[in-house]
């Protein structure tokens, strides 16, 4: 097993966490308004909804995600938390201030976020279910069995890399806009959560109908 094979891993882990999503919309909005702790949070609820997804799939138990009613009520589950914190977001997006209080916000409520966002995302569950489901079976015909633990630890430690990238960016970030960019960024990052929110909830009123 060579070290190459394994920095391959991280590096997608860190890449298959990148994309502009909901969790990081929110990771962006909470760590240019809290600070590092509070962005580094979200990730962590976020990777630990992930990690359950990972054993999931791990352990061959797809066949419940794959129930209509299960994904119907994730959609629409779903729709609401991501509507609900754009909303919040732009309705607060005026009280931001330079000095804006760090403990405003609970750790625990910013953890809540990340990890209600990513377990009852219909995105994240057909993530994993899909390019895991597909890593995993490449990685079983190539290397054994054996192996798929250490790489999937790998990917694991690659979105971890990824959280604290994003939690130090907010955070350097913070300390060089002013007020005005402050409340657009956050009306912005709640417009995407409301846009992400709309999407799943429709997905899910759709999938209700047929």
């Amino acid at each position: 097993m060579s070290m190459s094979i394994l920095a391959g891993y991280i590096i997608l882990g860190f890449t298959l966490a990148a994309p502009i999503g909901p969790v990081n919309s929110a990771r962006l909005d909470k760590g240019i308004k809290n600070g590092f702790w509070h962005a580094w949070v979200v990730g962590v609820g976020s990777m630990i909804a992930d990690g359950i997804f990972m054993l999931l799939v791990y352990l061959g138990m797809v066949q419940f995600l794959g129930i209509p009613i299960v994904q119907i009520f994730l959609w629409l589950f779903g729709g609401f938390i991501l509507i609900y914190s754009g909303v919040e977001s732009i309705k607060n997006a005026n009280t931001i201030t330079l000095n804006y209080s760090r403990q405003k916000e609970s750790l625990f409520k910013c953890f809540l976020t990340g990890f209600i966002m990513s377990i009852t995302s219909p995105l994240s569950i057909l993530f994993w279910l899909g390019i895991y489901g597909s890593v995993l079976a490449k990685t079983a015909q190539t290397n054994g069995t054996e192996s798929l633990l250490i790489y999937s630890s790998m990917i694991f430690l690659g979105l971890t890399f990824w959280d604290l990238f994003v939690a130090g960016l907010t955070t350097g970030f913070r300390k060089l806009l002013n007020v005005k960019s402050l409340i657009a960024i956050s009306i912005i990052s709640g417009l995407s959560l409301v846009g992400f929110g709309l999407y799943f909830s429709y997905q899910g009123v759709d999938a209700l109908l047929r």
